[in-house]
């Protein structure tokens, strides 16, 4: 039978590995290569992990905790709620626990630390885990009970997610990122246009697409309700492997088996998707939906109080180099918040190195550590009642960011920093 990368994936992690097939709609139980939890979902796995009466999480090696959302500890709740996650990890002996000045962005952090790799099987328990799909695995979202049974047995049980093929062809306009790209799609085809699929990212487009660009769309397929997101692995992935701490260890042999990570060329999708791209323009979602998404050039005057650029979808280097090209020389709207977020140290290390910091703050702009912040309305730059945002983040549902009666747009961060200094949404000039 002809298979999907994302049935290939799951059917090597069955039990006895390697020996079944798997086909959409079927119900499976999978070994899990890593286990993801952050600052904000660990405390009811950890109470449930303990309801269950396992003593030890079942590798402590697989086992991943971020402290990002919350923290720096924003209140009294907050503290408490990781000083409680530190004493697991403490007791645990959580190899890959990370906090204060070694914490970033979770799923920024996890690629740049070579913990996921093609091929495996990660499971998380945060919506946005299906950004991994990127490096050709299978990565999902689920609930904090969920992680606290794979804490207990190292499996979860999976239902096959049929697959949607998504083909971009054409030449990228200027300014038009992954970030563009994603939005397009879901203004296309919906916030559960993809509802349980798995969205197979292909084309000339997406084979230069950058391993950064590509983690941003594989991040924002939970906004189509897809279940993943996925590249198959190349060149691109290869280099970008290479260059974290667990590529520069491994032997080149594994190189190549992930090269061979592909779907079969007669597999029957649900749907083919075809997106010529050379009629995309920087793309703006408008409140309240990833999907309300129309050209930059489309909109009317709109004038915003803060501008953010960072999240785990556009806190990546590439992206801090983007705003920072915008900025340079120039100066944020006397009425207009600027707020960055590196997302993670190394990203932030090297910010500093080529001198972003200080065209950022030279601009006017507020340089922040690397955490969620605002994101989802956690804190550093919580939005009042009727004020506007334009976020490179990837959700802008009411009162995502603050206030009930606040609005989030959407964007990629040349178009954030570009209204920045403007005062209301544009393209660059």
């Amino acid at each position: 039978m002809n298979h999907t990368i994302t049935e290939k994936i799951i059917a090597a992690h069955c039990a006895p590995k390697g020996e079944k097939e798997v086909f959409p709609g079927e119900f499976v139980e999978t070994d899990v290569d890593i286990a993801l939890s952050n600052d904000i979902t660990s405390p009811l796995a950890i109470k449930q992990f303990r309801n269950i009466g396992v003593k030890k999480v079942f590798d402590r090696n697989k086992t991943v905790i971020v402290l990002d959302h919350f923290t720096p500890n924003k209140d009294i709740a907050s503290a408490e709620q990781c000083k409680f996650i530190r004493q697991f990890a403490r007791e645990q002996n959580i190899k890959y626990f990370f906090d204060g000045g070694n914490c970033g962005i979770e799923h920024a952090l996890l690629p740049e630390q070579g913990i996921v790799l093609p091929g495996n099987l990660v499971i998380g328990a945060d919506s946005h885990t299906c950004t991994y799909g990127a490096l050709g695995c299978f990565s999902t979202g689920v609930g904090s009970t969920d992680i606290a049974s794979v804490w207990a047995s190292g499996k979860v049980w999976l239902k096959i997610p049929e697959t949607i093929k998504f083909i971009y062809e054409g030449k990228k306009n200027k300014w038009v990122y992954g970030k563009d790209l994603i939005l397009y799609t879901i203004g296309k085809i919906g916030v559960d246009g993809a509802n349980y699929k798995a969205m197979e990212f292909t084309g000339s487009v997406i084979r230069k697409l950058p391993m950064t660009e590509r983690l941003t769309m594989c991040n924002m397929s939970i906004e189509a309700g897809a279940k993943s997101g996925i590249v198959e692995p190349d060149e691109i992935t290869m280099e970008f492997v290479r260059r974290t701490k667990s590529g520069r260890n491994l032997k080149s042999k594994f190189m190549g088996q992930w090269l061979d990570l592909k779907s079969d060329r007669a597999v029957d999708y649900c749907n083919l998707v075809e997106i010529n791209v050379s009629k995309i323009e920087p793309q703006v979602a408008l409140p309240h939906l990833p999907s309300n998404t129309k050209p930059v050039s489309k909109l009317g005057t709109i004038l915003v109080d803060q501008v953010v650029i960072g999240s785990c979808t556009n806190g990546f280097l590439e992206d801090m180099r983007i705003a920072a090209g915008i900025l340079k020389g120039k100066k944020v709207h006397k009425y207009v918040r600027l707020l960055i977020f590196p997302a993670t140290p190394e990203i932030y290390r090297q910010s500093l190195k080529e001198g972003l910091i200080d065209i950022f703050i030279d601009s006017g702009g507020i340089v922040n550590p690397p955490t969620c912040g605002p994101c989802l309305g956690g804190h550093s730059g919580v939005l009042a009642k009727g004020e506007k945002c334009i976020s490179t983040t990837n959700r802008n549902f009411c009162g995502r960011m603050g206030h009930l009666e606040s609005e989030v747009y959407l964007s990629n961060p040349a178009i954030a920093a570009a209204s920045a200094i403007a005062g209301r949404i544009t393209g660059v000039r």
